[in-house]
């Protein structure tokens, strides 16, 4: 019994003294640290954004260059007549919508003439011409107010020649965007 008794002293006192130690346990050991090199970090929704401006803004550049080009489109007219031809209406049919949804745009309507003719007769075909287009336009619902006629008759011709096909090319109504032209939309856009 004695030694028992020993015994449970030893273990006590053994167990006492491991519980009884301060020091903290020892640090862990030291990692090694990582010199990766990482490529830079780049915006790239900030540089598709931009890319996406850019291109936006050069269709819109373009469809307005489009749309100019429609409103300028030159129509033509048969020898000593101020009747809206066939070809004449299709193109002033491309230009009604255009009109309708840029109602700032002003024009003026020149008319021309071939050179057989007297300069009189001539500059009243010219006219006849350029208000025969006007006309055609506001009955399809451009207001009036928005344009302007004018002749020159046979003093401009865009085609020097003698020749039918010449005389042809100098028969026309031209077009100007007088206002309104810097910022044309697209028809239902």
């Amino acid at each position: 019994m004695i030694r028992r008794a020993a015994f449970a002293v030893v273990a006590i006192a053994l167990v006492t003294a491991a519980c009884s130690s301060n020091e903290p346990p020892p640090p862990p050991p030291p990692t090694p640290t990582q010199t990766t090199t990482q490529a830079p970090v780049t915006d790239t929704s900030a540089e598709d954004a931009r890319r996406a401006a850019e291109e936006a803004a050069r269709a819109a550049e373009a469809e307005r260059t489009r749309l100019r080009a429609v409103i300028e489109e030159v129509v033509l007219f048969d020898y000593d007549a101020s009747r809206i031809r066939t070809d004449a209406e299709a193109a002033l049919q491309r230009k009604v919508p255009v009109l309708r949804s840029n109602p700032g745009v002003r024009l003026r309507i020149s008319g021309h003439a071939d050179e057989r003719g007297s300069v009189e007769y001539n500059l009243a075909l010219g006219l006849r011409r350029a208000n025969s287009v006007r006309d055609y336009l506001v009955n399809f619902g451009i207001d009036a107010s928005r344009i302007t006629t004018e002749t020159f008759g046979e003093d401009r011709p865009v085609d020097s020649g003698m020749t039918e096909a010449a005389y042809q090319r100098n028969r026309r109504a031209e077009f100007t965007i007088t206002s309104g032209g810097e910022n044309l939309v697209s028809p239902g856009g």
